[in-house]
């Protein structure tokens, strides 16, 4: 992929993303994770560094078994192009494809989007051609079973896609993205479309604090377990994620079996505090993997993305445990929607948890964007993280930001 539309993450005008320099701040032994360089979308290039990373963590151990049926689970959030870098790109998706099958492995995979069928998204998203012609089945992830896990820390069940628990192991395929909840949306965020349709939108209900949702999505991962973390970071987003941000060429795929520490290396490389990320904190408590970064072993190529570089992050959200139930909905970042911008699909309305929703239209002639009942808002950021157009932004308050320790 190249050029249009693709910013560089940067230290300062000209300095970019170098190879051969220490990733800052990180060491150790323990838990590992396989970063490479992988500056574009060839074919050739992402099958090279597809392979290295497994190679490298099969130093530990074979990841898969011959005649295993493992079930691939890309980022498939909406049907769009891969040049939106919203999905898991197709060139990686057909290189780790390929590598599983020749270590024996049989696959299928799948996904249930926020927006649409997953046929559609990954039509849109030129995976489906490339399971077409690799003879890879799209797994059932539109019906659900009810699984009951008493070793949840919160969450002691789930209903899961049929065709996720059906498979001897799960091999995820997150892209690396800014998020309006969680900050960052990358390896454990990525389980979170192994619970289809609707039911999402039920969690978004129950658990509107970030640091529940975060605790949710550390109990979904446990469950599941998936076997192996492949990270698509050779073009990430930045700012308005997941899916209204601006694609930014970051150059490197990684890999771990921890997605704790996974998502903790990412955060680093792309200049965001681990320590701010709900699910790394979550999943560090929860044991669902290592989050301190002293104790990770990086593997691999040796990349430096300095502290100060140009990923812009959603606004920043005080701790939820700091604020009063009856402040939280002033002190939060509310979503605004642009009405220049907005097209007025109606894709924010339907996708709000809330009956009658928080956001709705003005006239029945929809000539003006929608608008918020701020005060039954829960701050979920569904009606953001859905928009085609990335007309939904989040604004902080200057109270919030001053709680956040922002400006």
């Amino acid at each position: 992929m190249s050029g249009e539309g693709v910013v560089s993450a940067t230290r300062g005008p000209g300095q970019r993303v170098m190879a051969g320099e220490a990733l800052p701040g990180t060491g150790g032994t323990g838990v590992r994770v396989a970063v490479v360089c992988c500056g574009d979308y060839g074919r050739e290039t992402v099958a090279r560094a597809v392979e290295r990373v497994l190679a490298l963590l099969e130093q530990e151990g074979e990841l898969v078994q011959p005649g295993e049926t493992v079930v691939l689970k890309p980022n498939l959030l909406a049907p769009e192009p891969p040049e939106r870098a919203v999905t898991t790109h197709p060139e990686v998706f057909r290189a780790v494809a390929e590598a599983l099958r020749r270590r024996g492995a049989c696959l299928s995979y799948g996904d249930s989007p926020a927006v649409g069928s997953m046929r559609r998204a990954a039509r849109r998203a030129g995976l489906d051609q490339v399971a077409q012609e690799l003879g890879i089945t799209a797994a059932d992830f539109s019906s659900g079973r009810e699984v009951s896990f008493p070793e949840g820390v919160q969450n002691k069940r789930f209903t899961l896609a049929a065709g996720a628990l059906a498979a001897d192991c799960l091999v995820s395929l997150p892209k690396l993205k800014t998020h309006g909840l969680m900050l960052v949306t990358g390896a454990v965020k990525n389980q979170f479309g192994c619970v289809p349709g609707l039911l999402k939108g039920e969690f978004h209900l129950r658990l509107p604090q970030a640091e529940q949702f975060a605790r949710m999505l550390v109990d979904l991962n446990r469950c599941l377990r998936p076997r192996l973390y492949v990270m698509d970071a050779v073009v990430g987003m930045q700012g308005n994620g997941p899916r209204g941000g601006q694609p930014v060429q970051v150059g490197a795929l990684l890999a771990s079996t921890d997605p704790v520490a996974l998502d903790a290396v990412a955060c680093r490389l792309v200049g965001i505090d681990p320590a701010r990320v709900p699910t790394v904190a979550a999943g560090h408590e929860a044991g669902l993997g290592v989050g301190d970064l002293a104790r990770v072993e990086l593997v691999g190529d040796r990349l430096e993305m300095p502290a100060r570089i140009s990923f812009a992050v959603p606004a920043r959200r005080p701790p939820t445990w700091l604020l009063r139930p009856q402040l939280r909905n002033l002190l939060l970042p509310r979503p605004e929607i642009d009405d220049a911008v907005c097209i007025r699909c109606g894709v924010c309305v339907q996708m709000c948890p809330l009956r009658p929703p928080a956001v709705d239209w003005r006239d029945a002639e929809r000539q003006s964007a929608p608008e918020y009942r701020y005060d039954r808002c829960i701050r979920c950021y569904c009606c953001q993280e859905v928009c085609p157009e990335g007309a939904v932004h989040l604004r902080a308050s200057w109270l919030g930001r001053l709680l956040a320790g922002g400006r």
